[in-house]
């Protein structure tokens, strides 16, 4: 029988934190004499209130009894309801939107896609901005949590690879979750931090500086201003994309490091992996403009580096018309979108340890077709690959590819044009950001799409970034008889 219990009480529980999140930007709101400052009053009291109350209801439980059914229930009620409170504030007050834009930009928000419906950015209360990087920001710090702690246990593509005694992934330094969860918010808001400072020392204002910031770390992308990061051009850029990478590790690595292990960041294969095939990508795009286009290289190395890195990560930021760089560049930034981050990280799309298990994969069945009596086993950094591991890591990637090829379709049958239809989808299922084709807006915003492609989106942005069967599964018959 599944227990909703526990999963009443943490979403509960989160409602609350959510609600008090809402106090900061009432109080910037309050503080600039803008009356936007009431809707953020209101919804932070009524999203304490609904979570206190179903918190209570839902108390009397032993948490450490929560079965892998409810553990995959309670991850997509999470990055599906809370959104709902998170969109609160967006219809009571500024930009005062349907409740369809008002939950499109909160989900966005939440799964660190970055894609928009709001226009005038840089017209809207400054707690309107706010509250958009804070929703990007804690929904980067969630999926971390539940990348290392939740995703494992319910062997969702091939994350079982990092499940073993005492987690694996953090060698013999953090045994227990409650461990994990406080070291990695630790790490997360010092790199945030450290972001804003950097930023804010380079010039942008202490408001962009932090609403940057938390959109920097989270890998989402939003931006305080129509602009996005085209109003930053210069040494802001090369920040950010260091804490865009920084952001798209394992977030465990600096864990360790701060534990005494300065070579923990480096020793990881995925780490190792995802600079030398971004250095190939950005150093490819970057000829190409000096060579082809006849671009300064500087300008070249900038602006290639910035926006190959802002799209691999899922980031999503703009600084300059990559549709003006021609058709090659601009297939090697869509590739780059569709590989990702590393697992463990904020980073989205398939994510370099799956290719590196397809890689290994290949590699050994190559092998067995040239010595079929020779037995081999697939390794990845040292460690063996289990079957079920490559069997779940090719299903999802499948199945990536597949829900991306019918949201494309979905799409354009809601009337967009081919090339808006295919970015729309890769953008949220990868959990991107921009989309590119007419019905866009001049400042990326996607406020003219049809209301049923926005839905289709919504879906896409959820399921993409909850590794997509942790979503699937809940509409098996199997999963509720359990």
């Amino acid at each position: 029988m599944l227990d909703l219990r526990p999963v009443g009480y943490v979403l509960g529980l989160l409602t609350i934190v959510l609600g008090g999140a809402m106090l900061f930007p009432m109080l910037l709101d309050l503080a600039d004499g803008n009356r936007n400052w009431q809707a953020f009053a209101v919804s932070s009291a009524l999203a304490i209130s609904l979570g206190g109350s179903v918190a209570l209801a839902s108390a009397n439980f032993d948490m450490r009894q929560m079965s892998v059914r409810e553990a995959f229930l309670l991850t997509t009620a999470t990055w599906s309801v809370l959104p709902l409170v998170g969109a609160i504030p967006f219809v009571l007050g500024e930009p005062d939107v349907s409740l369809t834009d008002a939950y499109f930009e909160a989900v966005s928000g939440m799964t660190t896609t970055g894609s928009t419906v709001f226009p005038g950015l840089d017209h809207l209360p400054r707690g309107v901005n706010l509250w958009r990087g804070i929703l990007q920001w804690l929904g980067g710090l969630g999926i971390v949590i539940v990348a290392l702690i939740f995703l494992p246990v319910m062997r969702v593509g091939g994350m079982q690879f990092f499940r073993s005694e005492g987690f694996d992934t953090l060698g013999k330094v953090l045994p227990r979750t409650i461990d994990i969860s406080r070291g990695l918010i630790q790490a997360y808001v010092v790199l945030t931090l450290a972001c804003a400072i950097t930023y804010g020392a380079l010039g942008m204002s202490w408001f962009d500086a932090t609403v940057h910031a938390l959109t920097t770390l989270s890998t989402g992308g939003f931006s305080s201003t129509d602009q996005s990061f085209a109003a930053f051009i210069g040494p802001a850029e090369y920040a950010a994309v260091v804490f865009m990478i920084l952001a798209s590790v394992p977030f465990i690595r600096f864990i360790q490091i701060a534990n005494g292990d300065p070579w923990a960041l480096l020793r990881d294969v995925q780490v190792r992996a995802m600079l030398r095939w971004m250095a190939y990508a950005c150093g490819t795009v970057v000829l190409y403009r000096i060579v082809v286009l006849g671009d300064h290289p500087e300008t070249a190395l900038r602006e290639g580096t910035f926006n190959i890195v802002t799209i691999w990560t899922g980031t999503g930021y703009g600084s300059a018309d990559i549709t003006a760089w021609g058709s090659f560049p601009f297939a090697v930034i869509f590739v780059a979108g569709l590989i990702g981050g590393c697992t463990a990280s904020t980073g989205c799309s398939v994510k370099i340890f799956r290719y590196l298990v397809l890689k290994e994969a290949l590699k050994n069945q190559v092998r067995m077709l040239v010595s079929p009596r020779t037995v081999t086993v697939p390794r990845l950094d040292g460690r063996p690959i289990e079957r079920d591991v490559i069997d779940s890591v090719m299903t999802f990637t499948v199945l990536f590819f597949l829900t991306l090829g019918v949201s494309a379709v979905a799409l354009s049958l809601t009337g967009m044009a081919t090339e808006t239809a295919i970015t729309a989808a890769w953008t949220s299922v990868a959990n991107i950001g921009p989309a590119f084709g007419p019905e866009v807006g001049p400042s990326g915003s996607m406020e003219g799409f049809p209301t049923p492609a926005k839905w289709i989106m919504i879906f896409g942005m959820l399921v993409g970034r909850l590794e997509l069967l942790a979503v699937y599964v809940l509409f098996t018959v199997a999963f509720w008889r359990g």
